[in-house]
């Protein structure tokens, strides 16, 4: 059988993009960088025709998946023409993660290309040297090895010399190929700002306890003795303590805060006289500071509680076509899934006064809108446990920008029209 005159690439893509991130950010987690993968695909294709002057049949892209199933770039990925994606595992081993697989893989089909012909040249873009017998396999069958490497971070080798040792050719991605498709993450001023101070309620923390707060307070303490405990402010008390103005002597609770503000009971000096207390107002403590929330089984005004879920407010054909951008647009860093998210809800709103409503919640987020964002933000591997933790930055990301898309397209919409 004759030898077909065409390319294939084989990626490696935790090697191309761990180097491209110690590249352009200073340590290997992926979590750093941002990926279009549509331009590093066309990259890829353009190089490999260019340097081995032949057609390309296939881009292979071979990565790790917890369970080995495809994540978000991966579903983008499979879609886009000539590419194939083949996962191996993504396991857990000393505190960090190992793919499992993939140079098995990687292996087997360049073996298989080239024993069936299937093409005259193959592009390795990989660093581990477990692949050398493949790549001396593929030539014993007259198949041209060209390697790809990434520009190093040190200046330095970052794959085996094995390997480049027994590469036909060898080339170098650097960091002006690189840059045309990844970029750096901005971790600063991710979030959105603090609400500026509020002072009547550092007007009410720094009031008095009322006398039902206190008594509770001592009933506690004895309490305390009696069990033999020595009695103190729990930690969550001591953390509220930390963030409260000077001059507050603790945090009151809600309860305490009610009671304040209820009729005949003097809340100190500064504070204006109480509303009866169906209408008392509860200050709940937030991420972004300290935040207005009425008493209630939900927390919430009715008005907002009434806010239309994104879910509500989509068809079906609409559903099938936020699927398909989430798979070929979406590129699945939090501040913009938090983007895309508010768009859409914005777009299929029936009236814009609900987001005036939605806005007094602000740095809040309705809680059934707000479970419906993360867990569409779960879909692109969001709020995964790394390293036995939440990440809660990309809650904060995911978050503020869900409100930096309300702030735009809200002063889009009250913007006077010009002349």
């Amino acid at each position: 059988m004759d030898r077909v005159d065409r390319c294939v690439v084989l990626v490696d893509a935790g090697y191309l993009l761990g180097a491209a991130a110690s590249l352009l950010a200073g340590e290997p987690a992926r979590s750093r960088i941002t990926v279009d993968h549509a331009a590093l695909i066309q990259g890829l294709r353009e190089r490999a025709e260019d340097d081995t002057q032949q057609p390309l049949l296939r881009i292979y892209w071979f990565d790790g998946a917890p369970d080995r199933v495809p994540q978000p770039e991966h579903r983008r990925l499979r879609v886009m023409p000539r590419v194939t994606v083949r996962l191996g595992a993504l396991t857990r081993s000393d505190g960090r993660w190992a793919q499992k697989g993939v140079d098995a893989a990687m292996h087997a089909e360049l073996t298989e290309l080239a024993r069936n012909r299937a093409c005259s040249d193959i592009v390795l873009v990989t660093g581990d040297g477990d692949l050398l017998p493949g790549l001396m396999s593929a030539k014993e069958h007259g198949v041209a090895v060209h390697l790809w490497a990434v520009q190093a971070a040190d200046g330095d080798y970052n794959q085996s010399e094995d390997l480049v040792a027994e590469a036909d050719e060898r080339r170098v991605l650097d960091r002006a190929w690189i840059t045309k498709a990844v970029r750096a993450k901005d971790l600063s001023g991710l979030c959105a700002p603090p609400p500026p101070p509020r002072p009547e309620i550092a007007a009410i923390l720094s009031a008095p306890l009322p006398e039902s707060a206190l008594a509770a307070s001592a009933e506690r303490a004895a309490q305390a003795v009696r069990n033999g405990s020595t009695p103190g402010p729990p930690p969550e008390a001591e953390e509220d303590a930390d963030r409260a103005p000077a001059g507050t002597k603790g945090v009151p609770t809600p309860k305490d805060l009610a009671a304040l503000r209820g009729p005949g009971t003097s809340a100190g000096a500064g504070v204006a006289p109480a509303p009866p207390p169906a209408s008392a107002t509860l200050r709940w403590s937030s991420d972004k500071g300290w935040v207005e929330r009425p008493g209630g089984p939900l927390g919430e005004p009715a008005e907002t509680a009434s806010l239309p879920t994104l879910a509500q407010l989509t068809s079906a054909e609409q559903r099938w076509a936020d699927r398909e951008e989430d798979i070929t647009t979406v590129g699945g860093d939090p501040f913009e899934v938090g983007q895309v998210f508010a768009r859409r809800w914005m777009e299929r709103l029936p009236e814009p006064g609900h987001v005036p409503k939605l806005s007094t919640m602000y740095p809040r987020i309705p809680h059934r809108i707000d479970g419906e964002l993360l867990r569409y933000a779960a879909r692109f591997g969001l709020l995964a446990h790394k390293d036995d933790q939440i990440d809660e930055h990309d809650r904060y990301a995911i978050r503020a920008g869900f409100w930096r898309e309300i702030d735009v397209r809200a002063a889009a919409e009250h913007a006077p029209a010009a002349e």
